[in-house]
């Protein structure tokens, strides 16, 4: 009788939790028709609605920070906190280090940026030359429009070295072996 009872109960268990994930995945779907439609605060409401139905699930987490991130009302901290909820439910996926490091290069976060895109590169290890190489570029593109005020030659000489510290590194090469090739 103890052996049926907990055979129901799993039968059960596994029913109900079934349930949630297709709720969870139905709401994920419909955020997804309604981002490409334009309609982000709708979009955002339903990856809401999809964390309820299953919190662990971290591509409702992510799919909640890219909608939020074209909500204006949602601060830059809660897309953060988003994006990290996702990685911490599955840390294993190199894409959402780099759409936190996008995100944080474009809100002028350059160090928590950084950090994200060699979290990629190390989950990623074969595709580590684009993530080197899209810091660099944003990080030289957005760090002078975000320190402007402190620009100056030392400033914007610090930027560049960083950008080609970073431009080396997704071709292969460091400081010196750059040296001796020029």
């Amino acid at each position: 009788m103890h052996t049926v009872m907990k055979m129901f109960m799993s039968t059960v268990s596994f029913h109900w939790f079934g349930a949630l994930m297709d709720e969870s995945e139905k709401l994920i779907q419909q955020g997804h028709q309604l981002m490409s439609e334009g309609e982000y605060q709708q979009a955002l409401s339903k990856f809401e609605k999809a964390i309820k139905a299953n919190p662990n699930n971290a591509e409702a987490y992510y799919l909640k920070a890219e909608a939020a991130v074209l909500v204006s009302k949602v601060s830059v901290e809660e897309v953060i906190a988003l994006y990290k909820k996702a990685i911490s439910l599955d840390a294993k996926n190199p894409f959402y280090y780099s759409s936190l490091g996008a995100f944080c290069v474009d809100a002028g976060q350059f160090n928590e940026a950084e950090a994200a895109y060699n979290k990629a590169a190390e989950v990623d290890p074969d595709n580590a030359p684009y993530y080197y190489s899209e810091f660099a570029v944003g990080y030289n593109r957005r760090a002078p429009e975000v320190m402007e005020q402190y620009l100056d030659d030392n400033t914007r000489a610090m930027i560049q070295k960083k950008a080609l510290k970073y431009l080396l590194k997704s071709i292969g090469l460091d400081e010196e072996k750059a040296k001796k090739l020029l």
